[in-house]
């Protein structure tokens, strides 16, 4: 049975590795924030019942209007989606038929996306443990696409392109005619500044952001594009009425006004995260460096990661397989950084991996 392409699929995995699931588990196949959705988000649920009658309204003004707000721009700058994913189909769409350019590796909805349009797909590797931004390479490849999408903080990987190689791609490509996507869906655990900021001088410029991960709020399905007004209208053409259901829209209305929530969950992330990688270097693993809520692992004593999932998944501990991201291929599993206990309890069964 053919791997789970997503992961917080964790029966999923199970049945495809043909390994009887434990009464408990502890997904850190999943990625969003382990401290859960706001508490204000719980307090208004029941208010929210009074928007189930009642249709969406399609234009999402009011939650455009507080995502603008944040970010300084205009309301016509802005697309909502069902989720980002939704988005990705939208700009996959734009493209279709015509070149596609994936920086990898990357979260494999772009291939998807692409693949479903038609597209030719041309990929351009970055090793992870040497996490910078091939610009040369991507200026060429980029003049006969029609779309080039990069993903930072970047899912897998955890880690940052730098802000002068994306500038550099940028300035470089902005005569080209070709759409430069930068999936931000992870950049509020991150401290670095949106690129929202240079859409202003990059009309070529897409930003992709996700309210589902900092907030905790997957099974809403809310997310949003930042660009030129040229291209939002573009993209609007595909957009299905009342494609973000109202309980989405009021809760991202309030989400683009709370920075709390983020700002608090990021400076425990940043130590906890610090704690777990270093105990799992400890125990003598290798462990890339991480700018979010995950990071890459891999036993040094392997190539392929697999016998170690299989592991994990026995005693309850769900990892996130990389057999499906390029340049990746099972050689890596991908951990998120969950409470301490539950980080404890991975840590317990690493040790347990590593003794004679």
């Amino acid at each position: 049975m053919r791997l789970p392409s997503h992961g917080a699929n964790p029966i999923h995995l199970y049945e495809a590795s043909g390994i009887k699931k434990p009464e408990h588990t502890i997904d850190f196949s999943v990625n969003t924030n382990p401290h859960g959705p706001p508490r204000w988000l719980r307090e208004a649920w029941p208010s929210f019942f009074e928007a189930v009658e009642g249709y969406p309204d399609p234009s999402g003004k009011a939650a455009k209007e507080s995502i603008a707000s944040r970010f300084s721009i205009s309301t016509e700058n802005l697309l909502l989606g069902n989720g980002a994913a939704e988005i990705i189909h939208f700009i996959a769409r734009r493209a279709a038929g015509r070149k596609a350019v994936i920086v990898t590796p990357a979260f494999s909805e772009y291939e998807d996306a692409c693949r479903a349009y038609d597209c030719a797909i041309q990929h351009v590797p970055v090793a992870p443990e040497n996490w910078v931004l091939p610009v040369e390479e991507l200026v060429e490849q980029a003049k006969e696409a029609a779309v080039l999408f990069l993903c930072t903080p970047n899912n897998p990987t955890g880690q940052v392109f730098q802000k002068k190689e994306l500038l550099a791609l940028l300035q470089q490509t902005r005569t080209l005619g070709t759409l430069i996507v930068i999936d931000e869906a992870f950049y509020d655990f991150n401290s670095s500044e949106s690129f929202i900021s240079e859409l202003a001088s990059f009309p070529h410029l897409a930003v992709l952001h996700s309210m589902t991960k900092m907030y905790a709020v997957a099974g809403l399905r809310i997310g949003y594009v930042a660009a030129s007004q040229e291209t939002i209208r573009e993209l609007s053409r595909y957009q299905p009425h009342w494609n973000v259901n109202a309980i989405a829209l009021q809760t991202a209305e309030k989400i683009a006004r709370d920075t709390a929530h983020a700002d608090k969950t990021r400076k425990w992330m940043e130590k906890e995260r610090q704690w777990v990688i270093n105990e799992i270097v400890q125990a003598g693993y290798t462990v890339l460096p991480s700018a979010v809520n995950f990071y890459l692992m891999k036993d040094p004593a392997i190539d392929d990661q697999t016998p170690l999932l299989h592991f994990l998944l026995e005693r309850g501990i769900v990892l996130r397989h990389t057999e499906n991201f390029h340049g990746l291929d099972g050689k890596w599993l991908r951990s998120a950084v969950k409470g301490k206990v539950e980080n404890e309890q991975l840590l317990m069964a690493l040790t347990e991996w590593k003794k004679p």
